[in-house]
């Protein structure tokens, strides 16, 4: 499958006082084995974003021969490409080009329920004492999220490849140790036992090393989604949305069904023109 396609919304009122992020660039390339017939989910593409323009391609081949997918736009999660295949080596190759600043949309009230819930791998309701005795004292929300945020910094340590995909924020809060998704769903699960809705963002992070898809935590604050990293590894002012979701099974980069598929090559690229900016984390910070 190969699609071009050129977006435009006009900026509005943005409610923040951020500058407008400089050009971002961000692709990723998958190679993967198919041993046997399977339905496939993509989140790769970035999500609509009103008051930004995207230029962006993807294609999709298996053994050499383009592929058709569907794509659907999965409310409050973000743009989903949808592949049937049989066995066979599948590449994907996507690239965006990104101008201006989106307009951070107001938390609804579907979100806040939904957010706030426990979930698979953000277990809330089982370090409600945890959180409760660790951030004792404290009511605002973004009190709150500060005081988690850094929390969840200083006693975690990343290390790349100490943690599974099936552990979950209890399993993180006892090994003291993840990556960047570990870091978010402990953070999220902490939020929500402090009934604080909170979310994880799936994310292109221009300065990110090594670079590879990102997680980040978003808490509702005052009626609009901020954006924590409790990793600290990119600037927040120029992460770019991929998917949202309660956890990373809503924001999987790659998802398999009914079939064995082999992941052997994920590369991510995501630049942004100009110099970094710098991260004030006593800030607060919507996704561009």
């Amino acid at each position: 499958m190969t699609t071009d396609a050129e977006h435009a919304v006009p900026a509005g009122h943005t409610g923040w006082t951020e500058k407008a992020a400089a050009l971002r660039r961000v692709g990723g390339h998958l190679v993967f084995d198919v041993r046997q017939p399977a339905s496939l989910i993509l989140k790769v593409a970035v999500s609509d974003m009103p008051g930004t323009t995207v230029s962006e391609r993807l294609t999709i081949t298996r053994d050499g021969e383009p592929l058709t997918a569907g794509e659907e736009s999965v409310p409050g999660e973000g743009r989903t490409h949808l592949l049937s295949t049989g066995p066979g080596r599948i590449v994907v190759d996507y690239q965006a080009a990104i101008t201006g600043t989106a307009t951070p949309p107001p938390v609804t009230a579907a979100e806040r329920m939904t957010y706030l819930r426990p979930s698979r791998y953000a277990e809330s309701d089982r370090l409600g004492a945890v959180a409760r005795a660790e951030f004792a004292g404290l009511t605002a929300p973004a009190d709150l999220l500060a005081a988690v945020w850094s929390w969840t910094g200083t006693q975690l340590s990343y290390v790349p490849g100490s943690s599974g995909p099936s552990d979950g924020a209890v399993d993180t809060l006892l090994s003291r140790q993840g990556v960047c998704r570990d870091y978010t769903h402990l953070m999220i699960a902490l939020l929500r036992a402090l009934d604080v809705p909170a979310r994880m963002a799936a994310v292109y992070a221009p300065g990110l090393s090594p670079m590879d898809f990102h997680a980040v935590a978003e808490a509702a604050i005052d009626g609009q989604w901020r954006v924590a990293d409790a990793t600290l590894l990119a600037p927040r002012a120029t992460l770019v949305r991929i998917a949202t979701g309660r956890d990373a099974a809503d924001t999987a980069f790659l998802s398999s069904y009914g079939g064995t598929v082999e992941l052997l090559e994920a590369t991510v690229t995501a630049v942004s023109e100009g110099a970094l900016p710098a991260d004030d984390v006593s800030q607060l910070v919507s996704i561009a």
